[in-house]
């Protein structure tokens, strides 16, 4: 396991620095014109029909998890409510710890939220996949999580954890240029300016065409996720317009990717969530699966109905990428109403604080409430931030806390969430 790169709180210093090396630019560049060769004992996966099938043939079911929260951070799971989007949490722990404080929690948080003790352990219970959602600024000179252009560096390392399990890993867009759903889960802005910016689109585009250069022939990597949830319900009105767009850029990204990349499967959603799949006016290749999203709902068959008769109709493949958030009962009841329908799923997510309603938990560090009472507080002036702020100490400890606790080996297990699932128990 890797050091864990923060401090334990001394008294005495609470701000400190945590530098650690990063590939540079070029170093990236000549790694990626590197011949490689991968491991033939695992199979491609590919689309066959309404099927997922491995290079023999053999169907394949995907079950497995959303590894949420890592590469892309959300307030409800750091218990800050509204503070909802990752560049409102970085500014939220910037105002309580300080730059250098900061860079070296997200140093820390990085390297132990996810590490390869999880990976081994999806595999043990029953996992055979992951969907890992990241944020395009990963690849961009933006800085992000204290980090600048530092993508591959976080996929190189869990992709290959994945392939020493032969776990496959699903790439997810979650956070595009521009935001792609008007909301907090994409760090956007409010709206989803993707669809209507000409600079997000190149840029979206450009990143998904580096990724597919980089892992073109790697059979660990099912496929490339292009777009998380597009275009939230609050713009129902405005399908007629953005749903056409929508459909464009996916014809554009994924001719882009088939120029560099003609194996990796792509996965698009629908709109509205990824609940709409009306956005679909074509089939224009023919390695795609067709992704919706679906939560708190009676468990019926009516429920998955209108995929199924997508599915039926086209004779292309559904997958259910994100779903769960509820009782260990539901999970169980609609995880068999999926398998019973043969649609592949991943449930969200695989870890969170203090919560049971997903796979691993870890305990709430004494004196984070501090830091949620702090996200509640009017921060509205500089006079309310300094008001408002809470001991820096207890801050600090708290956040060390969270970084030892969020460790595998601090995790624990959510039996009943696991069994609904139908995965094992780790003994």
């Amino acid at each position: 396991m890797k050091s864990i790169h923060y401090l334990l709180l001394a008294s005495a210093a609470i701000f400190f620095t945590c530098n650690s090396p990063e590939k540079t630019n070029d170093t990236a560049k000549e790694e990626n014109t590197e011949q490689k060769v991968y491991d033939n004992s695992v199979s491609f996966v590919k689309t066959k029909g309404k099927e997922l099938v491995n290079e023999q043939g053999e169907a394949i079911i995907l079950k497995g998890t959303n590894l949420g929260n890592w590469l892309v951070p959300e307030g409800y799971m750091f218990k800050m409510e509204q503070v909802n989007a990752p560049r409102k949490i970085d500014e939220l722990l910037y105002e309580l710890i300080g730059p250098d404080s900061l860079a070296a929690f997200w140093d820390g948080f990085l390297d132990n939220y996810i590490t390869q003790e999880d990976i081994k352990y999806l595999k043990r219970i029953g996992s055979n996949h992951i969907r890992l959602p990241f944020h395009y600024k990963l690849f961009t000179e933006d800085l992000y999580m204290g980090k600048r252009n530092a993508g591959f560096t976080y996929f190189d390392r869990v992709i290959e954890w994945c392939r020493q399990e032969k776990l496959y890993v699903l790439l997810d867009m979650h956070c595009a240029p521009g935001g792609q759903t008007g909301d907090n889960i994409d760090d956007s802005y409010g709206y989803p300016y993707l669809l209507k910016s000409q600079s997000s689109q190149d840029l979206m585009t450009d990143i998904w065409v580096k990724i597919a250069e980089r892992y073109v022939g790697d059979p660990i990597i099912i496929g490339y996720d292009l777009v998380n949830e597009p275009v939230a319900h609050y713009f129902q009105d405005e399908l007629p317009e953005l749903n056409p767009a929508l459909f464009n850029l996916y014809k554009r990204i994924t001719t882009e990717i088939r120029k560099v990349d003609k194996d990796h499967t792509i996965f698009l959603n629908g709109s509205i969530w990824a609940g709409n799949f009306d956005i679909f006016e074509s089939i224009f290749d023919d390695n795609v699966v067709y992704e919706f999203h679906k939560y708190w709902f009676d468990v019926n068959q009516e429920a998955v109905q209108t995929y199924v008769d997508f599915s039926n109709k086209h004779n292309v493949p559904i997958y259910i990428g994100e779903t769960g958030e509820n009782s260990d009962e539901w999970v169980n009841d609609f995880r068999t109403l999926l398998d019973e329908n043969k649609i592949s799923w991943a449930f969200w997510p695989y870890k969170k604080m203090n919560n049971t309603a997903g796979i691993m938990n870890f305990e709430q560090p004494e004196d984070y409430h501090l830091i949620t009472e702090y996200a509640k507080s009017d921060r509205s002036s500089y006079a309310k931030m300094r008001e408002n702020r809470p001991d820096v100490v207890k801050v600090q400890k708290a956040l060390n806390q969270f970084l030892e606790n969020s460790l595998y080996k601090n995790n624990f297990q959510n039996k009943g969430y696991i069994e609904g699932l139908g995965f094992t128990i780790d003994k």
